[in-house]
């Protein structure tokens, strides 16, 4: 039973940590934000932080990780979950990047943070890639369609759109792959 206290404990100390650093991350930069910053933030010691974390790329990596690889089963899930083969897709886009770029768009150093987030270690948005064509593709029925698809939504973010423009634009786009089904009592 204490062991358990001491890992619940544990992981409730990781994700305060993770939570302050993304933060520190979106608001002052990866190059800006300190190892003072993230303790601060986490209401921390640095100590306690070092023996967490061995240094801020570390940080950075977990935080990365946490971030997106978190969100997986819950796209994986919504890829067989229940609803038109339309809703799982926005249901999968909503998950796996609008949920993501809400946290970005408006924070200061929101597309630093992503830039650094692919430089700093590129098999975890490589696996994010991987995860979103496979769920993806399982809808579309097609991996090249879903590819395609992909693309197109990279698209999307070019000119950093806000969240409603950019759900806007979503919709529109898995319309053209997948479209709605039409609501009872309506004509075409």
């Amino acid at each position: 039973m204490a062991a358990t206290m001491k890992e619940d404990e544990a992981a409730a100390r990781r994700s305060k940590i993770l939570l302050a650093a993304r933060w520190c991350f979106l608001n002052f930069g990866f190059a800006k934000t300190s190892f003072e910053d993230i303790a601060k933030r986490a209401n921390l010691s640095r100590t306690l932080l070092y023996r967490v974390f061995k240094d801020k790329e570390d940080i950075f990596r977990a935080v990365f990780a946490d971030w997106l690889v978190s969100r997986h089963p819950l796209a994986k899930q919504a890829v067989t979950a229940q609803g038109s083969p339309y809703e799982r897709l926005v249901d999968v886009c909503r998950l796996m990047v609008l949920e993501p770029w809400s946290d970005m768009v408006g924070a200061p150093m929101g597309s630093e943070f992503f830039d650094a987030c692919e430089r700093i270690d590129p098999a975890i948005d490589a696996q994010h890639r991987k995860v979103a064509l496979e769920c993806i593709a399982a809808i579309l029925g097609d991996e090249e369609k879903a590819d395609v698809f992909l693309l197109a939504l990279d698209g999307l973010l070019a000119d950093q759109p806000t969240v409603a423009v950019l759900e806007r634009r979503l919709r529109i786009l898995a319309e053209q792959f997948v479209p709605p089904a039409k609501k009872k009592g309506t004509r075409v």
